[in-house]
C-alpha cells in the first residue's frame, strides 16, 4: 500500500468552495483502479493550506493509472480553479504503525 500526500494551497476566501469540490471529485477517485480511500485535511494554523492523504495499492496505480485518465481530469477540473500553487505530491510507505 501507498500513501500519496498532496499539500494544496487554496486561494483565500475559496475554503468552503474547495472542500465541497473535493466531495464532489470522491466518484472520479472511486473509479479509479487500485484507489483505496482517501482524506482532507485542514490546517488550523493556515487554514488555506490542506493535506489530502490518498491510499494507492500501487504507486503506478496513482503516477500512471489515475493521472492517465479521465478520472484525473475530472478531479482537476472540479479542484484546480481554487488552487493558489501546484500541489505539492509524495508518495510514502508505512515503516512502523501502533494500529
Amino acid at each position: 500500500m501507498i500513501t500519496e500526500i498532496a499539500q494544496i494551497e487554496v486561494k483565500p476566501g475559496s475554503e468552503a468552495d474547495f472542500e465541497a469540490a473535493v466531495v464532489k471529485a470522491k466518484a472520479a477517485f472511486g473509479r479509479a483502479r487500485g484507489f483505496h480511500g482517501f482524506e482532507l485535511h485542514r490546517s488550523i494554523e493556515k487554514p488555506q493550506r490542506y493535506r489530502l492523504v490518498v491510499k494507492w495499492e500501487t504507486l503506478e496505480a496513482h503516477t500512471v493509472d489515475f493521472r492517465g485518465s479521465e478520472n484525473f481530469a475530472e478531479w482537476r477540473a472540479l479542484v484546480g480553479p481554487f488552487f493558489a500553487s501546484p500541489p505539492e505530491v509524495e508518495h510514502t510507505q508505512t515503516v512502523v504503525t501502533t494500529a
